[in-house]
């Protein structure tokens, strides 16, 4: 997983509550179960006057004028800014692989859905909670006739605007040390690598006939 550090993006305001994950990527799509491919497909349904399915060249299908991915404002967006209880509904891990693959890293919302919200650290993707003001504040100037464009220091935890003025924001120790690392679950388990094997080998020794060939 690539590991983050700071990340600088524009913001793409998503004004909408309770985005479900059937929202973020259309159960006709989770037929996969490799990471990439899902991008073109993020926010199908809104995304597309057609109705989609895998496989499709999307380069030629009909865009929705009145969603925000299709304003040039908002087409290179590599931050998400959402309203409360984002990536609610079903437990699939195939929302933050969409977003993900689109290209956004960062989230930021009042709340999340729990599984949506661990499966995001997970994919390599930051996802901000703080308070309804100050979402309402970022909405007012994301949603400007100019982007805007917002730093984000993991390490530091703060988010940097155009005039800057910080932003300090919360998140767990553990998963600041996974996401500024780059260790998804498969990750943590290869540190233990040489643990595992010494365990294996004295298994082996202890244990001959569970290892013989059939």
């Amino acid at each position: 997983m690539e590991a983050f550090e700071t990340f600088k993006g524009v913001v793409a305001p998503l004004d909408r509550s309770n985005v479900d994950t059937d929202a973020i990527i259309p159960k006709q799509f989770l037929k996969s179960i490799q990471r990439s491919g899902f991008g073109p497909y993020l926010f199908d349904e809104w995304r597309y006057l057609d109705h989609g399915e895998p496989g499709m060249d999307c380069s030629d299908r009909p865009l929705n004028p009145d969603f925000l991915l299709n304003d040039p404002r908002y087409r290179s967006a590599r931050i998400l800014l959402a309203r409360e209880n984002f990536g609610c509904g079903s437990s699939r891990e195939h929302a933050p692989w969409a977003l993900r693959d689109f290209g956004f890293r960062v989230i930021i919302a009042p709340s999340y859905a729990d599984i949506f919200f661990n499966n995001c650290f997970k994919n390599g993707i930051l996802p901000i909670a703080l308070e309804v003001e100050i979402i309402d504040g970022l909405f007012e100037l994301a949603t400007a006739e100019k982007a805007l464009e917002l730093n984000v220091d993991l390490e530091k935890q703060t988010i940097r605007l155009p005039d800057d003025a910080v932003i300090d924001f919360q998140v767990d120790e553990f998963r600041k040390h996974c996401l500024l690392n780059g260790l998804d679950d498969i990750g943590l388990t290869l540190q233990h690598v040489a643990e595992i094997r010494a365990y294996e080998d004295k298994r082996r020794q202890r244990y001959p006939w569970l290892f013989r060939a059939l």
